[in-house]
This record gives C-alpha cells, structure tokens and sequence, in this order.
C-alpha cells in the first residue's frame, strides 16, 4: 500500500424494518463510532436515486450484511423480505467459515427459519453490542483490514482561545444515558436516548487547572491567593461551587470577547458535556466500551502513584482521551454543568438549561476517589450548587447562548 493510499474500512450493510428505524439508527451511530462504514438507507441514498437499484448494489459491495429482526419486522411483507433473499444468494457465494451474515435481534424474537443456520446475536442484552463487534472484527482480520476505533483516525481540531485549549465537536445527533439493562448503570441515567445538538460547539480540552482559576481570583478581586491555592497549578481547580464557576466563564467571556466573536464562554450542558465525553456512538468510556484503570484517575489504578489525590490535567492523554480529544472526561474530578438536574429524557427547553434557581445541578464525570461504575461517560449526579466538596471542578465550552 502507497503512503498515500486510504485504508479500506469494513463495509456493512444494515438490512432493517422501517418500523425499526429508531433502534437501528443508534446502532449505525455506534458502527460508525467504532471505525465502521455502515450502510443506512437514510444515510446513503441521494435524492433521485433508485433505491430498488442501489440497495442491491449496497449489499453486494458489503463485507457484511446485519439483518435486524424484531417481532414487526420477522412478519412484515415488502421490500426488507427482499433485501433478505438477496442477502442469502450473497451469503452462498462466500468462502466457507467467512462471517458475512448476521442476525441480530433488537428484541425477543424468533429467528426466521431461513436464518437460523446463522448464530444470531441479542443486541437488547447488555453485552449484546460487544458481541456484535467480536463478529466483526473477526471478519475484517480475514479480510486483512484493520478495525480501529473512531477516536484513532478522526480528525481533532485543536484550537486556543486566551491560555486555554478546546477541541471541537460537531452538531448532530448523539446516543445519551444507559440502557436498562447496563449493569453498571444507575437508574438516573435512564433511558438511553437520542438527542440532537443543533449547532457546532467547541469544550475545553482539559478542565480548568488551579493556574487558571488563581488567574481570575487575582484580576475579579485584586487580592493575593493563598499558597495552597498556588500549589499543583497544573492540576484541575476544585473546591468551587457551581456558581463560582459561572462568575469565572462570565469574567473569561468578557475578557475574551474579541476572540469568540458572538459566541460565549459558559458551563456545558449536560448534553454537550456527555457527547464530547463519548462521541455519537454512545461509548461506555471516553476511549471505548472496556474499563482501562491506566487510562483515567481513578481509584481502581492499580499501582496509586498520587496517593488518592488528583492528576494533571493531560497525563492519561492520548490515550484516556475521548473521540473528539477531551481529556479527563472521566476521573480526576466531578465536572459541573449548565444543566439543572432533571430526569430522563434530557430536553434543552424544559427550564432545566434555566441559569436562576437554588435546585440541585448536574455533575459528571466522577473523581480519583471512584470506581469504574461511576466514571463513566453516562454517569451523573446531583448536587447543592452552592456545595465546594474537595473533587468538584469544572471545564468550559464555546458555544452559543442559551435561551
């Protein structure tokens, strides 16, 4: 292969109901995170033209083709019952052994007959998903293509704005909270949802360090800052309440007006941290769906070189880092958000993106002193605004204001 030559992704086709197209949307988000080329209809197909043309030419051009089976679509008539027969005279022409077919139930269901030679796959279980991916990484090793992960060849922009850097996510659609059946989760993480954020957004790269918190301390009140504030000025600034972090976004939005333009400097919220933290896909974890003690603070580091404390900020980057580059998303310290703490599903214009009121906010992220059911990218908790606790800190986005 020339230096120049694009590696070839492993192609999948995801052969659907149209009255499953909620859940099998989410699973091409998740495909698509993990490095995959996914074939859906309302992704690929240009307006004009012949879907009865090119969905057969989509499925013969596949590596693989994912039949996605539910109790509706198993006795529907029509055009997904095609797709399955022209799957099956594919699936004949491949060598013996090669995985190319693949039932995957998106509920309780029988498997078609037709299919059942096939090993099928439960993507409503809670390892359904990993199983899935086990599958097919199988397959592309036999094709000598080599399966990364989104976060190892996406693209991260990195930009400074003042003495801060931030990465760039993109608007659209992302997969938010747990599934019911995760069994890390916790029930204020349910249900797992789809939102949309509508415009592009920039989130800091890492969170505001002790350095930089010291710095407005000095210019907002004109005073000298303790030494213990000074000490560890590469670690993230904590012991700061909610509100003392919306008057540090505020005298850093003024103070760097002339670079953000009409944008402004701000909490995220509980949407735009948790996509920054795990992608479109809905990752467990910022790097992927498998606990790493070696790549975040936490308690469960096998060998505690901080003696229960925190980290600077960058020291498990790359490699803890999420698929748009944030670093520490998870561990180090519970990161405060815009958002109001509300229950499931998030909704941005329900008040709870309301900047007055005295209820509980959001928190994400977990600390150093947590295991790994809590720093996770869809783990979050209530808490006093008003509240200084020792692992609370905080990071920024650029974003537009909110209404």
């Amino acid at each position: 292969m020339k230096a120049t030559d694009t590696p070839q992704p492993l192609r999948v086709f995801l052969c659907h109901s149209s009255g499953d197209k909620p859940a099998v949307r989410e699973l091409y988000q998740c495909l698509c995170a993990d490095g995959i080329d996914a074939w859906l209809d309302e992704e690929k197909l240009l307006p004009g033209q012949d879907w009865q043309l090119e969905i057969p030419k989509a499925v013969r051009a596949s590596d693989v083709v994912i039949v996605c089976l539910s109790r509706g679509s198993i006795t529907k008539a029509g055009y997904v019952q095609k797709e399955i027969k022209f799957a099956l005279d594919v699936a004949d022409e491949q060598p013996e052994g090669a995985i190319f077919l693949i039932p995957a139930r998106l509920e309780e269901c029988e498997v078609p007959e037709r299919l059942s030679r096939w090993q099928w796959v439960n993507l409503h279980e809670s390892k359904g998903y990993e199983r899935l991916m086990r599958a097919l990484r199988t397959r592309a090793e036999a094709l000598g293509i080599s399966l990364s992960p989104a976060s190892a060849y996406a693209p991260i922009t990195v930009k400074q704005f003042g003495d801060i850097e931030f990465v760039f996510v993109p608007k659209g659609k992302f997969i938010m909270g747990s599934k019911n059946d995760n069994p890390l989760a916790f029930e204020r993480e349910k249900p797992q949802h789809t939102v949309e954020i509508p415009y592009d957004y920039w989130i800091g790269r890492y969170p505001v360090t002790k350095e930089q918190f010291v710095a407005f301390l000095g210019a907002k009140y004109k005073h000298e800052v303790a030494s213990g504030w000074q000490a560890r000025s590469n670690h993230p600034v904590v012991s700061v309440s909610w509100h003392d972090a919306i008057e540090y976004c505020k005298w850093l939005s003024e103070t760097l007006r002339g670079e953000i333009s009409d944008l402004v400097i701000r909490l995220p919220t509980e949407a735009e941290w948790e996509k920054a933290a795990r992608g479109e896909g809905g990752n467990e974890w910022p790097w992927g769906n498998e606990f790493d003690p070696a790549k975040c603070n936490s308690n469960e580091l096998e060998v505690d070189i901080y003696e229960g404390n925190t980290t600077p900020v960058g020291v498990y980057s790359p490699q803890g880092d999420s698929p748009y580059g944030a670093a520490d998303m998870v561990g180090n310290v519970w990161e405060w958000c815009h958002s109001l703490y509300k229950p499931y599903p998030y909704r941005a214009k329900d008040g709870r993106e309301n900047e007055s009121g005295s209820e509980p906010r959001v928190q994400r992220g977990g600390s150093w002193e947590h295991e790994r059911e809590y720093v996770r990218a869809a783990s979050r908790f209530e808490c006093n605004p008003g509240g200084h606790g020792f692992t609370q800190g905080f990071r920024l986005v650029i974003a537009p204001k909110l209404s």
